[in-house]
C-alpha cells in the first residue's frame, strides 16, 4: 500500500511542471498558489511514507540549508523591499520551490527515483512542445493565442519564448540520454530518438540563443559524463534530425512566423508535418543501426570535451555581455533567423545596473523585486524589463552577499550530490546531471527562476539527484 502511495504521489509531483505549463507556465498567482498547496501536501506524504525522511549526507543538508535560507531571506526582504507586493509574490514562488524540492527528496527514491523522474519529466516537455508545434502544423485544427510581443516565435503555452526553448532543450537532453541508455528497453530507446526530432524543432522555432547554448552545454556534458561512444552516436543522430527539420521550417515562412493566409499556413504546416515524420523514422532506424555497431570502449578525451564545455560557456556569456542592444529595446525582434547569428542583447545593460545595485548595498541588497524599480530609474534604453535576466546577477543585486551565499550553498550541495551519484550510479544519473548543468547555464542568461514550469523541472531533477545520493551505500555516505 505504501509503495502504491509513493508511486502515485511521485507521478503527481513530476507532472506538476507540465500542468503548470498550460497555465502561462505558472507565472501568475492563482496557478502558483495551487501548485504550492499541491507540492507541500506531497511533501507531507513523502515524509510520512519515507522510512528515513531526514537526510543523512552532508551534501543533502547543504542543499536543503541553501534553498531554505534563500526562501527565508526572500520572505524577510518583504520588510525592506520597495515593492512589497512583488516581494510577496517572489516569496510565494520560493515556497513552491522549497516544497517541491522537499517532496522530491522524500518521494523520488527506489523504483520511482532518477530513472522514473528522467522519463516522466522528458515526456512532459515533449507534450508541451508538441502542443506548441501543433498550432503551426495544423493551424486549421489547433488554435493558440499568440502574443504580439512574441512576433511569431514559439511561446505557447508558457507565453515566453526563451523559457519554451529551454524547456524543449531539457527534454531533448533527457531523451538523448534515454536513447543511449543500454539498461532501457529497446522500444523506449527508439521512441526517445524519435522524440528528439520535434523537440529540436521546438528549440529552433523559439529563436532563443540561450536555449541553443543550453543544449550545447547539455550535449557536451552527456559525452563528458558518460564517456560512451553510443551516447555520441545517438546525440549526433538526434540533434542532426532536429537540424534537418529546422532547416525545413526555415524555408516555410508561414510556419516560422505565423503569417500568411489560412490556406498557405495549412499547406506549409502539412509539409512540415511530413518532414518531421520522415526524419523521425530515418533517425530511429539510423540510431538503432549505429548503436548496434561495435563499441570500441569508452571515449578517451573527456578532458578535451570538458575544455570545450568551458569554452562554449565563456564564449556564450562573453557574446551576450558584449552584445549591443538597440535604442528601441528590442534587438532582432521576432521570428528572424538572423537572431541566431547576432550578438545583439540588452543583457549587458541589465547586468550593469544589477552590479551597481550590489555595489551600493552588498550585504542584503534592496530586497526581492527591487531590480525593476532601479532599472526604471536608471535605464538608458526603452526596455520595460522586470528582471535582470540572470538568476545570479539578480540575486546579488536584490539580496546581496547573503542571497548569493544561500544560492551558492544550494547549488554546491546539489553539485556535490551529483558528483557522488555519477561516481556510484553513473549510468542512471548522467541525464539528470547534464540537464541540470544546461539549466544552470541558461539560468545565468534569463529569468528561468520566475517561470515555475521550467524552474520546477530543475528543482525536481535536483531533488531526484539528492534522493539518489541518499540511497548510496555506506561507503558513499561517508564520502558525501
Amino acid at each position: 500500500m505504501t509503495g502504491a502511495i509513493r508511486t502515485s504521489c511521485a507521478l503527481a509531483l513530476l507532472l506538476t511542471p507540465t500542468v503548470l505549463a498550460f497555465f502561462s507556465g505558472g507565472y501568475f498567482a492563482g496557478p502558483r498558489l495551487a501548485a504550492g498547496a499541491a507540492v507541500w501536501l506531497l511533501a507531507l506524504v513523502g515524509f510520512w511514507v519515507a522510512s528515513d525522511p531526514l537526510p543523512r549526507q552532508r551534501s543533502s543538508w547543504i542543499a536543503l540549508l541553501g534553498i531554505f535560507a534563500l526562501t527565508a531571506l526572500v520572505g524577510l526582504s518583504i520588510f525592506w523591499a520597495p515593492l512589497r507586493s512583488v516581494a510577496q509574490s517572489d516569496f510565494q514562488r520560493l515556497l513552491v520551490y522549497l516544497g517541491a524540492f522537499l517532496a522530491a527528496v522524500t518521494l523520488l527514491r527506489g523504483r520511482v527515483g532518477l530513472r522514473f523522474a528522467e522519463l516522466v519529466l522528458a515526456l512532459g516537455t515533449f507534450v508541451v512542445t508538441v502542443y506548441a508545434l501543433s498550432a503551426r502544423i495544423f493551424p486549421g485544427i489547433v488554435d493558440e493565442t499568440a502574443s504580439a510581443s512574441a512576433a511569431g516565435r514559439l511561446e505557447q503555452p508558457l507565453t515566453y519564448w526563451n523559457a519554451s526553448g529551454m524547456l524543449a532543450g531539457v527534454g531533448l537532453i533527457l531523451f538523448l540520454r534515454i536513447a543511449a541508455d543500454g539498461t532501457r528497453r529497446s522500444w523506449l530507446r527508439s521512441a526517445a530518438v524519435a522524440a528528439s526530432v520535434p523537440l529540436g524543432l521546438g528549440v529552433y522555432l523559439t529563436f532563443s540563443r540561450g536555449a541553443l547554448l543550453g543544449v550545447a552545454v547539455g550535449a557536451i556534458l552527456l559525452i563528458v559524463f558518460s564517456r560512451d561512444r553510443i551516447q555520441l552516436r545517438v546525440l549526433l543522430v538526434g540533434i542532426g534530425g532536429g537540424v534537418v527539420v529546422s532547416a525545413a521550417a526555415a524555408l516555410l515562412p508561414a510556419v516560422r512566423t505565423l503569417q500568411g493566409s489560412s490556406a498557405i499556413r495549412e499547406r506549409e504546416g502539412l509539409a512540415l508535418f511530413a518532414a518531421v515524420i520522415i526524419v523521425m523514422v530515418i533517425a530511429t532506424i539510423l540510431a538503432r543501426w549505429w548503436a548496434a555497431r561495435p563499441n570500441r570502449g569508452p571515449l578517451s578525451a573527456p578532458r578535451a570535451l570538458a575544455a570545450s564545455l568551458l569554452a562554449v560557456m565563456l564564449i556564450g556569456f562573453a557574446a551576450v555581455a558584449a552584445g549591443d542592444g538597440s535604442s528601441q529595446g528590442q534587438p532582432r525582434f521576432g521570428a528572424d533567423t538572423r537572431r541566431l547569428t547576432s550578438f545583439e542583447s540588452n543583457r549587458y545593460s541589465y547586468w550593469k545596473i544589477a552590479g551597481r545595485m550590489f555595489y551600493d548595498k552588498p550585504l542584503i541588497g534592496d530586497g526581492s523585486g527591487s531590480f525593476r524599480v532601479v532599472w526604471r530609474q536608471e535605464r538608458k534604453i526603452a526596455d520595460p524589463a522586470l528582471d535582470a535576466h540572470s538568476l545570479y546577477f539578480e540575486t546579488g543585486a536584490e539580496l546581496g552577499i547573503a542571497g548569493l551565499v544561500a544560492l551558492g550553498l544550494f547549488l554546491f550541495g546539489v553539485a556535490w550530490a551529483g558528483r557522488n551519484t555519477l561516481r556510484e550510479r553513473g549510468t542512471e544519473s548522467v541525464g539528470a546531471v547534464a540537464a541540470l548543468g544546461a539549466l544552470a547555464v541558461h539560468a545565468g542568461l534569463d529569468w528561468d527562476w520566475e517561470m515555475p514550469a521550467l524552474a520546477l523541472v530543475a528543482l525536481l531533477l535536483a531533488g531526484a539527484v539528492v534522493a539518489a545520493n541518499e540511497e548510496l551505500s555506506g561507503g558513499a555516505s561517508s564520502a558525501g
